[in-house]
């Protein structure tokens, strides 16, 4: 009987009150078992009666923007926000049913990527590290792409204890990229289900529109890592390779030359080749000869009618001595006869529905609107919900797309209501046939709108999409083209004139339209016509212009160079890299600079500036995408090929180094003298071109500065550990200015230092211009910053944060302000001492002299004005005043024993 008690058992707790009464019955012989029965059923029913703990889903979108238009439609307008801890994204809150059961929703959003891709810490110095060891030896690492934006922290701290996420990146390979580092970050600490797996879904959307969004709730799936490892396959490559050859021609040109007037000589594997097309333009341009040519014109009439100008058959000849003697038989005739009369009815097919590269295209040529801009605009209006996607290289409506749903939105808009009404009543046409990319629909508007809720250039843009929509399903433009023959002598000639039957879709978009013209008289053939005139013509065939952003984004697609979406970012870089200037007219016209390059690639390895090699690579990056390709096998193949083009590059690089001698002043001919130099005491040169630097001839020896600011001599002094003359560095927007040693700028003395610091970050100990002997207090804005004080700016004095923008004004026309050694009991910060004019004192009792806090003194209360910033007062970040390396009473915190109301006072006055 015991070995059935424990049979018995061992089945499952769930049993009913009729089977628990058989179970006791059966085992009446054995209280015990029926005892635990009781006891396993009352266990049961107790947990029946617990409430199942509902579930927590965390939802992630790409922009704040996009998290909060996504909540408040899936809420109903019902959920609860508030700002996540990292202050730029916020956090939406609510209740409601997933995959049918109960569940909290919460609705945040990520800034772009999350991680990028960089070398770890000691393959980031130029100076140490060979750019040829960037190809393989050269590991790379993750890092968060924003430190400021706190946004791994952020995640995980509203990840904890979320059972299910669902991902509302962007729809595109990059968002499935940032999916993942969104997972990457987040699954460590959310809830594991019963598998010890966390639940991972991706929606799918390409419209912020109640439907749109509804639709990819309701059928969620799962994000696509291979389009995730496509994006870290380009990633890597544009690193690596981009890295080292921009690092060495960097290096190798900016030694040698003065006046290139370009911080970075970069060079990229999509940049470079669009930098190729704007180059080939321009060589085509200087090569190009005139050559002289003739034209025949005649101009005929009939009676009282117009006369009409007619086209020479033959167009145009080159030999005038042949073209004179055209003119000479022609001028023998008196009439002109009608050979022939033809009339064709024609149609101006309606545009394909919108992709991104259209848009570009047409927002350079007709709106005048760079396409960096131009993408800004378009994904601000798609975050807002007025279009769809806009990255996209469909132009194929699908099949159950809402065509006449979209266009009665546009209904009751002032500008086309009376269009799109007159449509909806006659019946949309069917869009043309495009291509299916396969990625998004065409985009589309989703909302009506006004000029006044968007502004001057979202209107424009949204304008022509609106348009542009309407047109793909109005119907074609209709028109008939009549063409006369006629005979002048032995020649022949034409005159054509179109005559609009129907405008269709020229309505919308009117600069589409067929050009007015004067309809001819009826003739016949055989019908005369007097001649009134004959001309020869001399005219001169012209070069083709320079390259248009249109033109040019339409060579980058015909060549597969980067995608819908890099396309504007690698037109941007050339433009920011000074290799190509921005006409009128969105021209692109190559600088020195560019020419030199791309006729430097070309004498090198031709290969580095065509778009083919780029091209295969793209079709790579694509298969990897589709799961055709290998990931790793790729990146090594592409890899091996750029490190053996790298190592001719080098090997070669005289032959670039002849073309830039002829178009560029070496570094001993160029610049100004200004101090002097520490080794040889002759006097450095200032380049002030782009990167400013000193060079010194004598010793051979370049030295870089702080870029974006002014440089001058600073009083003739001297550094300490070098003798080199000190400088001073200001920044006329910002009101900031440092001293800084040229030498320990490019070479840190100590060990607590980094290249790039100025006298206001050095740790010297006795140095009068040093941190030690300037800084007063931690900056009252950064985590790492020291105000220092500016000993150069009275009698307006002031100090400045040696990390970021913060400005505090203080004692305007003090005589003198000087650090003292003694510090504030209350904050740590040091004291200053400020001597006045007698005349001149803002002190009570005609005080002339004051030593105290700049924070904590009620005297300097009035004499403080911060800029850039929220003042805040030192101790309430921690109670740290100086930083460490000032020597005197630092890491101090803020006593707790202190009276509470003098710190509450200290509080209000402050912040």
């Amino acid at each position: 009987m015991e070995n059935a008690e424990w049979d018995l058992m061992a089945q499952p707790v769930s049993i009913t009150k009729q089977e628990y009464n058989r179970h006791v019955s059966t085992l009446c012989g054995c209280p015990n078992a029926a005892l635990r029965y009781l006891y396993r059923d009352t266990a049961f029913a107790t947990r029946k009666k617990k409430k199942k703990k509902m579930k927590t889903v965390l939802m992630v979108a790409e922009k704040p923007s996009l998290a909060q238009s996504i909540a408040k439609i899936l809420s109903r307008g019902s959920a609860s926000s508030r700002k996540g801890l990292n202050g730029a994204c916020s956090v939406h809150e609510y209740t409601g049913s997933f995959m049918g059961q109960s569940a909290r929703f919460k609705m945040t959003s990520v800034c772009g990527h999350v991680m990028s891709l960089d070398f770890i810490g000691k393959y980031n110095n130029w100076d140490k590290v060979d750019p040829a060891e960037l190809f393989s030896k050269a590991p790379t690492e993750k890092k968060e792409a924003n430190p400021k934006l706190n946004m791994l922290k952020f995640l995980q701290v509203e990840a904890r204890s979320c059972d299910i996420i669902v991902l509302w990146l962007d729809c595109d390979k990059e968002g499935e990229n940032i999916c993942f580092e969104v997972l990457d970050t987040v699954l460590p600490v959310m809830n594991k289900s019963t598998g010890g797996e966390c639940t991972v879904y991706r929606a799918k959307f390409s419209s912020i529109t109640d439907t749109d969004i509804l639709n990819a709730m309701n059928k969620l799936g799962e994000p696509n890592k291979n389009e995730a490892l496509s994006v870290d396959a380009r990633q890597e490559l544009d690193l690596r390779i981009g890295c080292a050859f921009t690092r060495f021609q960097t290096k190798y040109f900016q030694g040698k030359y003065g006046n290139l007037d370009s911080s970075l000589i970069s060079f990229g594997p999509c940049q470079t080749p669009t930098l190729g097309f704007c180059v080939e333009r321009h060589d085509k341009i200087q090569s190009f000869k005139p050559e002289t040519y003739w034209v025949l014109q005649v101009k005929v009439s009939r009676g009282q009618e117009q006369s009409l100008t007619l086209d020479w058959d033959r167009v145009r000849i080159f030999d005038r001595e042949i073209a004179q003697m055209f003119l000479n038989i022609t001028k023998a005739a008196r009439e002109a006869q009608v050979d022939s009369v033809s009339k064709k009815e024609k149609a101006k097919q309606r545009p394909q529905a919108l992709n991104t590269v259209e848009m570009l295209r047409v927002a350079s040529s007709a709106l005048g609107m760079g396409p960096q801009h131009t993408m800004q605009i378009a994904e601000r209006l798609y975050t807002q919900g007025y279009i769809s996607y806009p990255r996209t290289e469909t132009t194929h409506y699908p099949e159950n797309f809402d065509l006449k749903g979209t266009l009665r939105q546009q209904a009751n808009n002032p500008f086309w209501a009376d269009l799109v009404k007159a449509l909806l009543a006659e019946g949309v046409n069917h869009p043309r046939k495009g291509t299916d990319a396969g990625d998004h629909p065409p985009i589309t508007p989703m909302r009506s709108a006004t000029e006044a809720e968007l502004g001057s250039d979202a209107w424009r843009l949204y304008e022509y999409i609106t348009r542009h929509f309407i047109a793909t399903i109005s119907y074609d433009c209709k028109y008939l083209q009549t063409t006369i023959s006629f005979s002048v002598g032995c020649e022949r000639f034409t005159t054509t004139c179109k005559e609009v039957i129907s405008p269709g879709f020229t309505e919308i978009m009117p600069w589409q339209g067929i050009p007015h013209e004067e309809t001819f008289q009826p003739c016949e053939k055989g019908d005369k016509f007097g001649v009134d005139e004959i001309r020869l013509l001399e005219k001169q065939t012209s070069p083709p212009d320079y390259l248009t952003e249109a033109e040019l984004i339409t060579l980058m697609e015909k060549h597969g160079i980067g995608t819908d979406a890099s396309i504007p970012v690698h037109i941007n870089n050339v433009c920011q890299r000074n290799y190509v200037t921005v006409e009128s007219g969105r021209r692109l016209k190559p600088t020195s600079l560019g020419i030199v390059l791309v006729h430097g690639y070309y004498k090198i390895d031709q290969e580095l500036v065509l778009p083919t090699i780029r091209s295969a690579l793209e079709k790579q990056l694509n298969l990897i995408a589709q799961g055709k390709a290998n990931f790793q096998q790729v990146l090594d193949h592409t890899l091996d090929i750029f490190k053996r083009k790298f190592h001719y590059f080098v090997d070669s690089i005289a032959g670039m180094d002849e073309l830039m001698e002829v178009s560029f002043s070496p570094l001993a001919a160029t610049g100004k003298p200004l101090s002097r130099c520490g080794k040889c005491h002759r006097f450095m040169k200032y380049i002030q071109a782009k990167p400013s630097r000193l060079h010194c001839s004598h010793c051979d020896d370049t030295y870089s500065l702080p870029q974006n600011g002014t440089i001058k001599l600073y009083k003739e002094l001297r550094c300490p550990l070098d003798d080199f003359e000190l400088v001073l560095w200001s920044s006329g927007s910002r009101g900031k200015s440092y001293p800084l040693c040229p030498y320990c700028y490019n070479h840190a003395p100590f060990r607590d230092m980094k290249k790039g610091m100025g006298c206001n970050e050095c740790t010297h100990p006795t140095c009068q211009h040093s941190l030690n002997m300037l800084g007063i207090a931690q900056c009252v804005e950064c985590e790492n910053g020291v105000m220092v004080l500016d000993s150069t700016s009275g009698p307006k004095w002031k100090m400045s944060c040696n990390k970021c923008n913060v400005i505090v004004h203080f004692f305007e026309n003090a005589h003198r302000v000087r650090v003292a050694a003694e510090t504030c009991e209350v904050c740590d910060a040091a004291l200053v001492l400020v001597d006045f004019n007698k005349a001149k004192t803002p002190l009570p009792a005609d005080q002339t002299q004051h030593t105290g806090c700049v924070f904590c003194d009620p005297m300097f209360q009035d004499l403080v004005e911060i800029k850039h910033a929220t003042m805040r007062h030192p101790m309430h970040r921690g109670g740290q005043g100086r930083r460490q390396g000032r020597g005197r009473g630092r890491g101090k915190r803020v006593n707790p024993k202190k009276p509470k109301d003098k710190m509450a006072a200290l509080a209000a006055y402050f912040v």
